[in-house]
């Protein structure tokens, strides 16, 4: 890729990548910058979050649910996606290197990453007395 070209709106979305651990959406990033910026677009921020993922800045977490999360934190790491809220969190636990080698020993090829998405139901919404979901509601 070619030298990109400094942008003061795409280091404020850094920025607020870096200062929360909320996993936000777009939109959510796009309320945010939009006080430093008031004239940024919502396509600017969509533009540079699939930008800083592409690069390896950012990463972009997909949910069933749809809206895009991003994170911050790029070293490799898991997240939790709790079917009750839909908050994604990060999951405190050691990347599992044998994923790799497993999947290695059943793919012709080379695997050198995985990301996994686990879903769940978050302390807070158990204390709320929500139910552990059927797998078939997780794609509702």
């Amino acid at each position: 890729m070619a030298n990109l070209k400094y942008s003061r709106q795409r280091e404020a979305i850094k920025e607020f990548l870096a200062s929360t651990t909320e996993h936000p959406t777009a939109d959510t990033v796009y309320l945010h910058v939009r006080e430093e910026f008031p004239h940024i677009s919502l396509g600017t921020v969509y533009r540079n979050l699939n930008l800083l993922a592409d690069i390896g800045e950012a990463i972009k977490i997909t949910t069933p649910h749809g809206g895009d999360r991003f994170d911050g934190v790029t070293a490799p790491h898991y997240h939790v996606l709790c079917t009750e809220c839909r908050r994604v969190m990060d999951l405190d636990m050691p990347v599992l290197q044998s994923v790799n080698e497993l999947a290695g020993e059943k793919f012709n090829g080379r695997i050198y990453s995985h990301n996994a998405l686990f879903y769940g139901i978050c302390s807070n919404c158990l204390k709320k007395g929500s139910k552990i979901p059927y797998p078939d509601t997780l794609t509702q």
